[in-house]
């Protein structure tokens, strides 16, 4: 496509976008509000969880391996028990480290120190690989679908 055409194709996009008619709102679901802890507004409690770079550092090899393998099981865990409603690592932008920001977990519990009782069942806690900070967050409910979804876009497990 020539390069001149690509403005008037991106102005086309956003005027047929703007000109849409509106979706019709969903309608409210009161079973599955009560099922992911929802207020009137569609929204819960959780504890975010930054999880960065601690202290102790684990060698390469078969130690470091059981650590993260016990760090997916926990997580597993977690999210079956419906503690755990997100999870995943920080990445890298175009080969620049995240300044130590590993990962992060959003807990489905409404208080820090639940949170953290929580954490410190996590091996990469125990060994030091990792440090846990802790924020409360008010989000949506529907956040605690994604344990039940995430399957269901997976192809293939780590």
């Amino acid at each position: 496509m020539p390069l001149r055409l690509i403005p008037a194709l991106a102005l086309a996009c956003c005027t047929l976008a703007a000109n849409a008619a509106p979706a019709d709102k969903p309608t409210y679901d009161p079973v599955l509000a009560e099922k992911t802890g929802a207020d009137e507004h569609g929204m819960r409690a959780y504890v975010l969880v930054v999880l960065k770079t601690g202290p102790n550092k684990v060698a390469a090899g078969p130690e470091r391996d059981e650590m993260f393998k016990g760090h997916f099981a926990n997580m597993k865990r977690l999210g079956d028990a419906g503690k755990l409603a997100v999870a995943g690592p920080f990445m890298a932008q175009k080969g620049v480290p995240s300044d130590g920001w590993r990962g992060l977990f959003i807990f489905a519990v409404p208080t820090v120190e639940e949170a953290q009782a929580l954490v410190a069942t996590d091996p990469v806690i125990q060994k030091g690989e990792m440090v846990a900070e802790f924020h409360p967050l008010y989000s949506s409910a529907a956040l605690m679908l994604v344990n039940d979804g995430h399957p269901r876009v997976t192809k293939k497990d780590f």
